[in-house]
């Protein structure tokens, strides 16, 4: 464990003396913002009659700019994890160190995840702004957020394993964009097959619709299993990738 924390050390800090991850955050908190006023903005402007849903509830369960924010900021902030590594040449001064090639992962990845965590943290302040204006539903909130930042956990998962499949950052983001991309055309393949298997499968990978059921209080035991794939399966083909440049 010991190796893993120094690793994300390592990474926290290489990541945050760079531009990259102040622009993204930056980025980040003003589109979720804008979202955020532009769903309230429009529950006010027609109304809550005939409106079955509550404003966190849209923002976190229909906003398309959430999925948006995954393509841009999950391939952005992952694509140097391990690209950056081995174009630079310090892959070599890594692999030396006593660590395993799980704990290289599993640290680098750790540090992408404490900074996507912070990244939605002031987030947290709209429930709180809600709540002066009407009943806000806590276990609902909860549930919205393990989805919206499970989702953004996984995809950063993508984005390590894609990061060591080249030296190429911008390569690496484009392989992790396209994955991502590919989620979020499920749901519009699930509206297409209303019904059979092909609408299960599309259903079942399908981004909006897991962020539509977590807004509606709704975290099944599959989609958690889903979201816990979405980050286990990448890094471990990541540490098999990290495995075969020691025996290259």
């Amino acid at each position: 464990m010991a190796g893993v924390w120094s690793v994300a050390r390592r990474e926290l800090f290489s990541l945050w003396v760079t531009p990259l991850a102040w622009l993204l955050l930056c980025a980040f908190l003003l589109m979720n913002g804008a979202a955020f006023v532009a769903t309230l903005g429009s529950l006010t402007a027609f109304g809550m009659n005939g409106i079955d849903v509550g404003p966190l509830q849209a923002y976190y369960g229909q906003s398309i700019f959430i999925p948006l924010g995954y393509l841009l900021v999950c391939p952005l902030l992952s694509m140097r994890t391990l690209a950056e590594e081995r174009r630079t040449g310090t892959a070599e001064l890594l692999l030396s160190a006593p660590i395993s090639s799980a704990s290289i992962v599993v640290g680098k990845y750790l540090a992408l995840a404490f900074t996507y965590l912070g990244m939605w943290l002031p987030t947290l302040l709209y429930p709180f702004i809600l709540r002066n204006t009407g009943h806000v539903e806590w276990a609902v909130v909860a549930s919205s957020y393990i989805g919206v930042v499970g989702l953004g956990l996984g995809f950063l998962g993508v984005g390590v394993l894609t990061s060591s499949l080249t030296t190429n950052q911008l390569l690496a983001a484009v392989f992790s964009g396209t994955l991502v991309f590919l989620l979020m055309l499920c749901g519009v393949g699930e509206q297409i097959y209303q019904d059979g298997p092909w609408h299960a499968v599309l259903a079942h990978l399908s981004i909006q619709s897991l962020l539509t059921e977590c807004a509606q209080g709704i975290v099944s035991t599959r989609r958690l299993v889903y979201l816990a794939t979405l980050v286990v399966l990448p890094l471990f083909l990541a540490a098999r990738a990290v495995d075969r440049w020691r025996d290259a």
